[in-house]
């Protein structure tokens, strides 16, 4: 799966001009049907995937005709769609947020794994009867959890820093080594590997590959672009989608982790001052959501939905062990010594969810053709269904049972602007939760940073420009400008009075 040449070549099918008009309009009224979908789902809670997913078995032969089986082609689609998400979610993510929690996040996303693939791989075997390798190679389809999924979601529950960061940095590492191991272990069943079990050395010389190639082309990448002037602003992140694609080809070309270079090509460039960074990010974020959508739908379109149901009770079987004991149990078993409490241990075990990369995985022994492999992804496929339908409507009331809603939710906001351009500056939304302490505090005892100012405040979906006297309630939503060398300073002291008060910090001088 690294991109490997057919043994033979195959002609090209000839398209004519009616063919394309007709495929250019069913292509054109799916993607604006996904868009609607993205839509109706951010309100409901549930992943647009789902709705993805379902457009696809909508369109496919027991649907609308279009008959679609190709696994290979399929799954390099998936590799090239997974590149593009990954490279979105290392643009966007805010280095300052994941930084306390990358330690704990790498050992989740390998040892964690190896725990998750040991307790799926043995329930397969036992309850769904099927040989350890393939078993084995089952539980590490599924071991993986998706940040599209995921932050879907998470995007509507104010969580704590901490927790943001570890479930952001975990859903961008975790695709490496599960991509090492399903290769490895569909070679190992195809009869192309030694022993049935991870070679732990070509792993590891694997992900340290990706991850010198994608902090070296990101940071040459970031200090190239910073010196050059483009005559476009378009081509600034044309420029970067090519450099998270040579990460990509050169992590590849020297035996490494592509995934992980991806990730950390785009972290780099994304948490440097870009020239343009607000449309880097943009064009970025366009890219991902169509790649989420054309992977989906694509997926949707190689399910069968007559095999589908008899994988059903198997897939409900097979998921609570994966959510109740193998995802636990990897959580407990790493982030034990990291001193991370239960509660928020508890939730991330159940903000689990898979999504996209499970079911591309499914696609690789498919497209060795081993004998139950597609049953493999049948079972995959439904279980993704089911446990993303169980699981994230419920995660906003999971997160306030356990008690690890934040009073204080920032999120960074981008403003093309040339007058913020020049002058350096962020601009972030908080919005006050309802047991945060800056109900009932006067702006002007906020006692910001000199650069930082609220510019604006949103009340009961109505926006007013606020005074110094200006009186913040629950539920508020604020926008601050800030200079970019005192936005943590600034996001710092919001946090610190929405925990203790006005009076946090009054003894230092300011």
């Amino acid at each position: 799966m690294r991109g490997t040449a057919p043994a033979t070549a195959h002609r090209v099918p000839e398209v004519t001009i009616n063919q394309l008009d007709l495929v250019t309009l069913l292509g054109a009224a799916v993607l604006l049907a996904a868009v609607v979908a993205v839509r109706l789902t951010s309100s409901s809670g549930l992943p647009a995937l789902l709705l993805f997913l379902g457009l696809g078995l909508l369109i496919g032969e027991k649907g609308l005709g279009v008959r679609f089986d190709d696994a290979e082609l399929t799954g390099v689609l998936g590799y090239c769609a997974l590149i593009l998400i990954l490279a979105e979610g290392g643009l966007t993510t805010r280095w300052e947020t994941i930084r306390p929690s990358v330690p704990a996040a790498a050992v989740l996303s390998t040892v964690g794994v190896c725990i998750s693939v040991a307790v799926a791989g043995t329930a397969a075997h036992l309850l769904l009867g099927m040989a350890w390798p393939l078993a084995l190679l089952a539980g590490a389809v599924v071991s993986p959890t998706d940040a599209a999924a995921v932050f879907s979601v998470l995007r509507r529950v104010p969580l704590p820093g901490r927790l943001v960061g570890l479930l952001e940095a975990e859903s961008g590492f975790n695709d490496a080594p599960v991509v090492i191991a399903v290769v490895t272990l569909t070679g190992v069943e195809a009869g192309h590997g030694g022993q049935p079990w991870w070679p732990v050395g070509q792993a590891v010389l694997e992900l340290a590959v990706g991850t010198a190639v994608g902090l070296g082309i990101g940071r040459a990448g970031a200090r190239v672009l910073a010196r050059i002037a483009l005559p476009a602003s378009g081509l600034y992140p044309i420029a970067v989608l090519g450099l998270v694609f040579a990460a990509y080809g050169t992590a590849a070309a020297l035996h490494g982790s592509g995934f992980l270079a991806v990730y950390l090509c785009g972290l780099v460039m994304g948490n440097v001052r870009l020239p343009h960074g607000a449309a880097v990010r943009g064009f970025a974020e366009g890219l991902g959501w169509l790649a989420q959508i054309g992977l989906f739908v694509l997926l949707g379109l190689l399910a069968d939905p007559s095999r589908l149901p008899a994988q059903i009770l198997p897939a409900i079987g097979f998921g609570l062990v994966l959510l109740l004991l193998a995802r636990p149990l990897s959580v407990l078993a790493t982030l034990g010594p990291f001193r991370v409490p239960l509660r928020e241990q508890a939730f991330l075990s159940w903000a689990g969810l898979r999504g996209a990369v499970p079911i591309v995985l499914a696609t690789v022994p498919m497209s060795a053709r081993l004998p139950g492999s597609t049953r493999l992804f049948d079972l995959v496929f439904v279980l993704v269904v089911v446990f993303t339908l169980v699981q994230a409507p419920t995660l906003p009331l999971v997160a306030r049972r356990l008690g690890v809603v934040g009073d204080l939710c920032a999120t960074g906001l981008d403003v093309e602007s040339s007058p913020l351009g020049a002058l350096d500056a962020d601009v972030v939304q908080l919005r006050i939760g309802p047991r945060s302490r800056l109900h009932g505090v006067e702006l002007f005892e906020l006692r910001l940073p000199d650069r930082a100012n609220i510019t604006l405040v949103i009340r009961d979906g109505k926006a007013f420009v606020p005074e110094p006297h200006t009186m913040l309630r629950h539920g508020d939503d604020l926008i601050v400008v800030a200079a970019a060398a005192v936005r943590e300073e600034t996001e710092r002291r919001l946090r610190e009075v929405s925990r203790a008060g006005k009076l946090a910090g009054w003894r230092r001088p300011r």
